[in-house]
């Protein structure tokens, strides 16, 4: 049967056509486009038309959508996320049902995450997995004795809004948060924050001057890590740190066999994963730790289009 998934992020969106059919799913066609807050109806017209051009050869079983949250999956609305300002109750669900009466689906970007990984990655094997979100930024997606946990209205596992310090880089409107330490816009935040620090002590350090601390992003970053930079190695190692807290939290509450992480984690895994592992073992209990593994998303940078394919199915 064909899907259409459709993956909604605060830095880029992507349209995808799959095939899933005996547990495997094949990629037939995908476009993407950044997002760059663009009118919600524009981004829908552009979705519109990469589902106009696959039914002309293809019948299609069912839309999913992976946004990030909070939104209602129940009545299918979009509502105001941080990473999409500009989708105010939005009815994502009900604009594709009604343009082109196909089922549509809509879940946390972190819960298909979890459901993708579950079924076709990491996650294989196991009734008890958490998946984390770490772009732009930084939720977790929960299975819990072989089912998907979504609490009262959709807002389970916001790892991302829970804060860590009083004071720190902004993340999901809160400083010091877990997903303004930890995401790919926190690490942004902690940069430039930390920065400020080392000028007022007189350090600077050559590779952020040559980039403009206005212009750096994680990916360069961990670039600089990954070189001699002194300042990038101390960013990726506090952010590190404030990761092994968060990851700690996740294991005391939930128990989980494995921890599934994707984003950022899955390309700087090598920069993070030291610092948060010296945290994890101070702070999580030691019975619930020692039967969790830490591992990056299997699926890769595909598991945003994946994630969405598997909503469109419903099987979950």
């Amino acid at each position: 049967m064909y899907y259409i998934g459709l993956d909604m992020g605060g830095t880029k969106c992507a349209s995808t056509l799959g095939k899933i059919e005996n547990g495997k799913i094949d990629i037939i066609k995908k476009d993407y486009f950044l997002t760059n807050n663009q009118d919600p109806f524009v981004i829908l017209n552009k979705f519109s038309l990469f589902i106009e051009s696959c039914l002309k050869d293809y019948k299609i079983s069912g839309i999913g959508i992976s946004s990030g949250g909070p939104l209602d999956t129940k009545r299918g609305i979009i509502l105001s996320p941080p990473s999409l300002p500009l989708w105010d109750n939005i009815k994502i669900v009900e604009y594709f049902e009604n343009k082109f009466n196909i089922k549509t689906r809509l879940q946390n970007d972190a819960n298909s995450g979890a459901i993708a990984e579950w079924k076709y990655g990491a996650g294989r094997g196991v009734d008890d997995c958490v998946f984390i979100t770490c772009g732009t930024g930084f939720g977790a997606g929960v299975i819990s004795g072989g089912r998907l946990l979504t609490g009262a209205n959709d807002n389970f596992g916001e790892i991302g809004h829970v804060r860590l310090t009083k004071n720190g880089p902004l993340g999901y409107n809160k400083k010091g948060s877990c997903e303004g330490y930890c995401s790919g816009s926190g690490i942004k935040n902690l940069a430039q924050l930390m920065y400020a620090k080392e000028l007022k002590k007189g350090n600077k350090s050559e590779y952020i001057e040559s980039i403009g601390i206005d212009n750096i992003d994680a990916k360069l970053l961990a670039d600089g890590a990954r070189g001699d930079d002194w300042f990038s190695k101390k960013v990726y190692k506090l952010s590190g740190k404030m990761l092994g807290e968060s990851l700690a939290i996740i294991i005391d509450l939930f128990n989980p066999s494995k921890i599934i992480i994707g984003g950022i984690f899955m390309r700087s895994s090598d920069l993070l994963i030291k610092e948060a592992r010296k945290v994890i073992i101070k702070e999580a209990l030691p019975l619930s730790r020692k039967v969790c593994k830490i591992l990056p998303a299997e699926l890769g940078e595909s598991i945003g289009d994946i994630s969405a394919l598997v909503v469109a199915t419903g099987d979950y």
